[in-house]
């Protein structure tokens, strides 16, 4: 009778054992994924479950964002929104020309890597004789300076990652 019984016993675990893996099957179905954050046995915790898709992610393109922070790293920073996609830069004056400073603020507006997804104003301040800052006409080849190196730079940042 032992043999009898081993052969029962072995039948009965292999069922719990296909049992358990079915019910591991279903819970890895290809629906939304969501996060818990409840824990629990299979998932089915207390917490609040939030679907992946809502999970915060940088708003804009990555390349455009990173170039943006690299070209403008001269300057001071003075605000950087990764949701929003706007960097904003405090006074700059170039040593060698002391008498002026300039200011940038940095608009990405889209998510793809395109010419039109980026928005550049410069903003130009002079000296005058009693010492205060006078707001100055910025020349308009600079924001498209600006926002070619920007871009430039991104270019180069997506290819080496595809590369490497």
């Amino acid at each position: 009778m032992p043999f009898v019984r081993g052969v029962w016993m072995r039948g009965v675990a292999t069922g719990v054992l296909a049992l358990s893996l079915s019910a591991l099957a279903a819970c890895s179905s290809s629906g939304p994924k969501t996060q818990n954050d409840g824990g629990g046995l299979l998932g089915l915790g207390r917490g609040k479950s939030t679907p992946a898709a809502e999970q915060p992610t940088i708003g804009v393109n990555g390349y455009l964002w990173r170039a943006t922070l690299d070209t403008l790293a001269f300057m001071p920073l003075a605000s950087a929104d990764p949701y929003g996609g706007v960097v904003i830069t405090d006074w700059y004056v170039n040593p060698e020309k002391a008498d002026e400073r300039f200011k940038c603020t940095v608009y990405i507006l889209d998510a793809r890597l395109r010419a039109d997804g980026l928005n550049v104003a410069v903003f130009k301040q002079t000296r005058d004789a009693s010492g205060t800052w006078v707001d100055a006409p910025s020349a308009g080849q600079t924001e498209t300076d600006i926002e070619n190196a920007i871009l430039t730079k991104a270019r180069q940042l997506k290819l080496s990652n595809i590369r490497g």
